[in-house]
């Protein structure tokens, strides 16, 4: 993330990265950044909750006025629920969650559901797939 804005940055286009990691955004050093204490996959709000999206917006937007220095992280203000429970489920999947037997009664909720990272693209349909543009200059894939 921070590279690939970085090299945008360069060309003068400016970036803002979104994060729910904040050690990792730390570590990349994009150009300017927004952190968002929410679960991985989250980092612009809430399913279905068009006004917890709007604002976390709004509030990355400002980041473009606010951050003064290369660098700089942001902290967004918003909060996943009234305490820190979620975090419990989402980073410490339950053992059973690697058992090959899953009708022993396993609480999905525990499941680490995580997809393996792959150096192609991937695509959630077969449109997808073929709506995208590999000779797309303002895309960067991982293998030509």
């Amino acid at each position: 993330m921070g590279l690939i804005a970085r090299e945008i940055e360069s060309r003068g286009i400016p970036t803002l990265c979104f994060s729910s990691a904040l050690s990792i955004t730390q570590a990349v050093n994009p150009p300017r950044a927004v952190y968002l204490d929410y679960p991985l996959g989250h980092t612009t709000g809430k399913v279905a909750d068009p006004e917890n999206q709007t604002a976390i917006m709004h509030a990355a937007l400002q980041a473009f006025v606010d951050i003064r220095h290369p660098g700089e992280i942001s902290n967004l203000d918003f909060h996943w629920s009234a305490d820190d429970s979620w975090k419990d489920r989402v980073m410490r999947p339950s053992p059973a969650a690697d058992s090959a037997d899953d009708s022993a009664g396993a609480d999905d909720t525990h499941k680490d559901d995580r997809v393996a990272r792959l150096a192609t693209p991937q695509y959630q349909t077969a449109a997808d797939a073929q709506a995208a543009d590999p000779a797309c200059p303002t895309c960067v894939f991982l293998e030509s």
